[in-house]
């Protein structure tokens, strides 16, 4: 996972001369500072992987599902008169 660069001072900064008091724009970027390190973000590689594995359940699923579909066709058959 990547990460994202955060300027705290420029947020501070912002801020203040939105006429935020120098104490609360500073506590205000320290929590948006903490909520976003708790998030990852996904990379190229990681979005292949998951398409790679999605690709292979996909996959399971269409032969479990031909080879049901060929089960009760050979069983409908099999019940028919000769």
């Amino acid at each position: 996972m990547s990460t994202v660069t955060f300027d705290t001072l420029k947020f501070v900064e912002t801020l203040k001369e939105s006429g935020i008091e120098d104490k609360q724009a500073k506590a205000i970027a320290a929590a948006y500072q903490n909520a976003s390190d708790d998030q990852e973000l996904a990379t190229k590689q990681d979005m292949k992987m998951a398409l790679t594995e999605m690709k292979y359940d996909l996959l399971k699923w269409i032969i479990g599902l031909a080879l049901a579909q060929f089960g009760v066709l050979i069983g409908i058959l099999l019940k028919l008169p000769h």
